[in-house]
């Protein structure tokens, strides 16, 4: 013990650089703004960005809607295919007849 003592003395500027070294190096790898999380969060963020575009097409796609059923621009074909829809009157690909 004594010997290993005398060595950690004789040597100890060596250890603390090697210390921070280590420590330096494993954040630059793996710490909060290090190498890793730089990849991890462009991953992230491309991601979102696809999100954000889906969004926006959902957005402008529920504007149209809306704007189709304003009392300024009513949309009678459009209101006549909601209520197809939500009363179950008529059916995709089912020929209907009007009669006079």
């Amino acid at each position: 013990m004594k010997k290993f003592y005398q060595y950690f003395l004789e040597r100890r500027f060596f250890f603390i650089n090697l210390f921070i070294f280590f420590y330096i190096f494993i954040n630059i790898l793996d710490g909060e703004r290090g190498y890793l999380s730089y990849i991890k969060k462009n991953e992230l963020l491309e991601k979102k960005k696809i999100e954000q575009v889906g969004l926006n097409n959902k957005l402008d796609d529920l504007k149209l809607k809306n704007s189709m059923l304003s009392l300024s621009n009513l949309n009678l074909d459009y209101l006549d295919q909601l209520y197809r829809e939500f009363f179950v009157l008529g059916k995709k690909g089912e020929k209907l007849y009007i009669i006079r």
